[in-house]
């Protein structure tokens, strides 16, 4: 009975782990779209995740090379809005231009891909509860 008690223990702590990174991540997210000038394209923090993702030019974000300047590229923040009655379903929208990637400040570069990492965290939690919420639907009444 121990064994499981501990196992039960160990899955609560990582669940509210996850749970408290998101509450940190969501209010450093809000802090970064105030800092990098996104509340200016988007007035409500919230309607960032109404886009389908947030990609970034200029910078890589793949893990082995995260934040590496692509030279010769602008770095600049994405948006993909989706609307399904448009001729056109997808559209990129500018949230932010930061001119020549290996002219900009390295502090601020790297404040950009934890915006864009930090909004794909938040998106993900979103994505799953969606998805749990489907779920719910096969369930089978006992």
């Amino acid at each position: 009975m121990s064994l499981a008690l501990e196992r039960l223990k160990n899955l609560t702590n990582k669940i509210s782990g996850y749970e408290r990174a998101r509450k940190d991540n969501l209010t450093l997210l809000q802090n970064l779209y105030d800092e990098l000038g996104i509340n200016q394209k988007v007035e409500e923090f919230s309607d960032i995740f109404n886009f389908k993702a947030i990609n970034l030019s200029g910078a890589s974000l793949l893990n082995e090379s995260l934040g590496e300047i692509k030279k010769g590229k602008y770095l600049q923040i994405l948006a993909i809005g989706y609307d399904k009655d448009a001729v056109v379903k997808s559209k990129n929208i500018s949230l932010g231009y930061f001119g020549k990637a290996e002219n900009v400040d390295v502090d601020l570069k790297n404040k950009i891909v934890e915006f864009i990492i930090r909004f794909r965290f938040e998106k993900s939690f979103m994505t799953l509860e969606h998805y749990y919420t489907m779920l719910e639907s096969f369930k089978v009444d006992e």
